[in-house]
């Protein structure tokens, strides 16, 4: 549905985006993951209207909407501020752009209505200033402005970022269930990974203005293709060269390259028979316990150290200073 063809966008000297291609498909919630400053709110901005590319096409559904007006690319923005009116109330928040279009008042009035119930904003809350609501309703009611002008493509700059913890996770399962409910394409820019991972059907991993790798969760997480990419989604373990050349690693890893695995991936438990394991021996030097699991730091007896994360059961009695036997597949290493 969208197509970036040969973007390039520079500011000056500065090359925000170097030849990025990418298609993005109908109905899906697409992620532009990355660190700050690696041009994935540069791109979004593109695919919006605010910034033209330097060079390079964007086509939505065939047409090209490279120089079309921001207004006739049928794209609603919500922006990290939310960019609610102050001085308005919620409903006319909401039937702001509605209004722009000219609307009559009672299909301005039925649209704000439906809408705001499909967002879970109750009636009495229509009628409060922004600045009365939570920081999630506010977040709803920039979703409702955006989504009652029925848009092709919902665009998200980092929507969650300046709510607490617990109220992001909770605003993150509405959101993917908003999504499922409207099957719109979503386009969304985090440097969050945890929220890039159980929000997304497909990630764009960002780096310095490339693409570094697209894929879903699943492949971002276990596929690493580059090492920036794996160092840069979750916790993970560079290993040792000396714990290689002391243990049957040797037997499997390229020398020539620097070798990663997962925290997650060092088992204290031993594994299938069927899967060719790894045995290492260590000693706990650090732990730290957070209910559900349980994080360890093993100094290995061949040289390095190792993090993994084990699952509380009840029955584990395993204590700092413990001598310990870890378990790795071989499948489960990453190589660049």
């Amino acid at each position: 549905m969208i197509t970036f063809n040969d973007i390039q966008i520079k500011f000056g000297d500065f090359h925000a985006i170097k030849n990025l291609n990418l298609n993005i498909k109908e109905g899906e919630f697409f992620t532009f993951l990355g660190p700050s400053g690696c041009g994935k709110t540069t791109i979004l901005r593109s695919l919006v209207g605010f910034i033209k590319p330097t060079s390079g096409q964007i086509l939505l559904s065939d047409r090209d909407i490279t120089n079309v007006p921001i207004e006739q690319r049928g794209i609603s923005m919500v922006f990290q501020s939310y960019a609610l009116f102050p001085t308005l109330n919620v409903y006319e928040n909401i039937a702001f752009g509605l209004r722009v279009k000219k609307m009559s008042k009672s299909q301005v009035d039925q649209e704000v209505r439906d809408i705001a119930q499909k967002v879970d904003l109750k009636e009495e809350q229509l009628f409060k200033k922004v600045s009365e609501l939570s920081g999630g309703q506010q977040q709803r009611v920039a979703i409702a402005r955006a989504l009652v002008l029925k848009p092709s493509i919902l665009a998200l700059d980092e929507p969650l970022s300046n709510l607490d913890a617990k109220l992001r996770i909770q605003l993150r399962n509405e959101l993917k269930s908003l999504q499922k409910k409207f099957g719109i394409t979503t386009i969304y820019v985090t440097h969050d990974q945890e929220e890039a991972l159980t929000l997304s059907d497909r990630i764009a991993v960002f780096n310095n203005g490339i693409v570094e790798q697209v894929g879903t969760p699943k492949e971002i997480y276990n596929q690493s293709q580059t090492e920036f990419v794996c160092n840069f989604i979750g916790d993970i373990n560079k290993l040792d060269p000396e714990m290689i050349q002391n243990s049957r690693l040797k037997d499997f890893i390229d020398p020539q390259k620097v070798a990663y695995i997962r925290n997650e991936k060092v088992s204290l438990s031993p594994l299938p028979e069927h899967i060719d394991t790894i045995q290492l021996q260590g000693r706990i030097v650090d732990q730290e316990f957070y209910g559900l699991y349980t994080k360890y730091l093993i100094e290995v007896a061949g040289g390095g150290l190792l993090k993994t994360i084990e699952k509380d059961s009840g029955l584990d009695q395993t204590q700092l200073g413990d001598e310990i036997d870890m378990y790795i597949n071989i499948d489960d290493i990453l190589q660049y």
